[in-house]
């Protein structure tokens, strides 16, 4: 296994336990207060922040539908991590989802051959700041958007967020990558993705807005990553490639809406 599949796999991993975690941190009380004081709450949330560095490394070196692709793993693993430590109940369709999801990403998987980041052209890189920023004010301008409207504005934060992470050039003196717009855009981008995603949770049920959030999130950075960043398949994988990634939204859908899936 190469260094940025194994990154894209912990970073699923992470997601998951970070998930299993906080839920965990919740039963013990869920004010700020009691929240803050919870060391499985505050471990959870150290989960995702790893799992997101983790998915950066891996984005450096792997196609971008097959980085989104693995990440939505990480519900499969959730819904397998609740049952066995939290105890909740999984449907039958929760099972078959979770086998058809590992095997569809078994094939998104063997579809993307490891691939240096491209050096995308300056209009590419101007178009991510700007739809970074578009994002970002989409979520802070106050609205009275539905669960749904907000979940695909989080959706598309996190879509433009591993764009850019996969587009931005690592100068040899790694330090400057600070200076690097496109560097930024991923942080505004990020930023969005959480905001976007807690006011989904904040106007709604979390099986239709995580539906939401992963559907953009797998299919917005496959099409872009081919179209703008020059993203490949395997040569002859092309069909199946798109094939497994219907797959992956589809058992996503089913298992966002799993009662073993916590609510943090």
């Amino acid at each position: 296994m190469s260094v940025a599949l194994g990154a894209a796999v912990l970073a699923a991993l992470g997601y998951a336990a970070g998930s299993v975690l906080q839920a965990l941190g919740v039963r013990g009380g869920s004010g700020a207060a009691a929240l803050a004081r919870s060391p499985r709450y505050l471990a959870g949330l150290g989960c995702d922040g790893a799992a997101w560095l983790l998915s950066l490394v891996a984005l450096r070196r792997l196609p971008t539908f097959a980085v989104q692709s693995l990440l939505a793993g990480s519900l499969a693993l959730t819904v397998v991590l609740a049952h066995l430590v939290l105890g909740a109940r999984a449907r039958r369709r929760d099972t078959v989802a979770v086998l058809l999801l590992v095997a569809a990403l078994g094939v998104v998987g063997g579809s993307g051959t490891e691939q240096p980041a491209p050096a995308v052209p300056g209009g590419v890189a101007a178009a991510l700041c700007v739809a970074a920023g578009l994002v970002l004010a989409a979520v802070l301008v106050p609205h009275r958007g539905r669960s749904t409207t907000c979940a695909v504005l989080a959706g598309l934060g996190y879509s433009v967020a591993a764009l850019a992470a996969r587009a931005v050039t690592v100068p040899e003196a790694w330090w400057r990558v600070a200076l690097e717009p496109v560097a930024w855009a991923v942080v505004a981008a990020g930023v969005a993705g959480t905001l976007g995603y807690a006011a989904a949770l904040a106007r709604g049920p979390v099986g239709p807005a995580t539906a939401l959030l992963w559907s953009v999130e797998v299919v917005v950075p496959a099409v872009a990553g081919v179209a703008l960043l020059g993203d490949h398949v395997r040569p002859g994988w092309a069909g199946a490639a798109v094939a497994a990634l219907a797959v992956v939204v589809a058992c996503s859908a089913v298992l966002a809406t799993s009662p073993a899936l916590p609510e943090t």
